[in-house]
């Protein structure tokens, strides 16, 4: 299988890790969506990475799409998110909030990243962090609940849950720096701390990158 699309997108990295996760061998190529948007748009015609071909060549293409997908490759027992009733809800619930977290993280840092600074507005800024710090909140209950050794969704192993919300809390700390999110939500941080040190999240590492003021 072939993942296109950079570790720095939390959406990417989520599919990187849940493919290590479950044991499914996969290669990476690395362009840019927006500097090099016609390798991307071959794939999808929206222009958005990540993008999953298949060795039969099957394309899939957004996250939750292909998280869904490669579930299903592996026996039962074995997927991330569970195949049906309250836990499927639970889990699937948490994996929502740890998404969204992703998108407002995405959209506070793009208002500065892509407007010049005379266009940049403030107050969108704020609102979108103050909607990634509720998810962030919520994930940081669930944490302290979960405890030293627990996992977020209540099972007894690392879930679909967990691999979103660690991915979630990693891409909010490298990009929003100045909202100290290791503070506020310590119980998130230790967790995403214990799941960073795994190899599956190891072996698909967020890079350095430059964070604008």
């Amino acid at each position: 299988m072939l993942l296109i699309g950079k570790f720095i997108s939390p959406y990417v990295r989520r599919v990187a890790v849940s493919l290590n996760a479950l044991g499914l061998p996969f290669a990476s190529e690395t362009p840019s969506a927006f500097r090099e948007p016609d390798a991307v748009r071959r794939h999808n015609p929206l222009v958005r990475i990540p993008i999953l071909i298949l060795d039969n060549g099957e394309e899939l293409v957004e996250s939750y799409a292909i998280l869904d997908a490669v579930d299903d490759m592996v026996a039962p027992e074995r997927r991330l998110t569970p195949m049906s009733g309250r836990d499927r809800r639970h889990a699937m619930k948490i994996t929502a909030i740890a998404t969204g977290t992703m998108d407002k993280t995405v959209s506070a840092y793009y208002e500065g990243f892509h407007h010049p600074k005379e266009k940049i507005h403030q107050p969108w800024i704020d609102r979108n962090d103050m909607q990634l710090l509720g998810g962030l909140d919520y994930l940081n209950d669930l944490a302290e609940v979960a405890g030293e050794a627990g996992w977020l969704a209540g099972s007894e192993r690392l879930g679909q849950a967990d691999i979103s919300s660690t991915v979630a809390f990693t891409f909010a700390k490298v990009v929003r720096p100045k909202l100290e999110i290791e503070r506020k939500v310590p119980h998130l941080a230790r967790l995403a701390k214990r799941c960073e040190e795994l190899d599956i999240f190891a072996a698909a590492p967020i890079p350095e990158y430059h964070v604008n003021s």
